[in-house]
């Protein structure tokens, strides 16, 4: 496996700009991880008092999952889409879809 460094002719401007918006979407992905905590518990509560899941709790967790998923590639130059709140919010079609039965093994 080759591993290559290539350089760049953007400009240090560019690439410091690139910077901020990447410490402001790394900050929105703290905040994510708290609500995706938050979530889990609240889901995994709901599922021992009603042996059955919250599908829109799930859905939004998801699509929440998705956006981490975003902020990461873009944070780690793997990406040049900019992540929510700089581009729109991943929706339904945009993200793959749940698992239709969950297993407990």
């Amino acid at each position: 496996m080759s591993t290559e460094a290539r350089a760049t002719t953007v400009s240090r401007s560019e690439i410091l700009k690139r910077f901020i918006v990447t410490l402001v979407c790394l900050i929105f992905f703290e905040v994510l991880t708290l609500i995706i905590e938050v979530a889990t518990l609240f889901q995994y509560g709901y599922l021992l008092v009603s042996r059955k899941r919250s599908e829109p709790l799930r859905r939004m967790c998801n699509n929440l999952s998705q956006y981490g998923y975003r902020i990461m590639r873009y944070a780690t130059l793997n990406d040049n889409r900019r992540p929510f709140p700089f581009a729109p919010f991943p929706e339904d079609g945009d993200c793959e879809p749940p698992a239709k039965q969950v297993q407990f093994r």
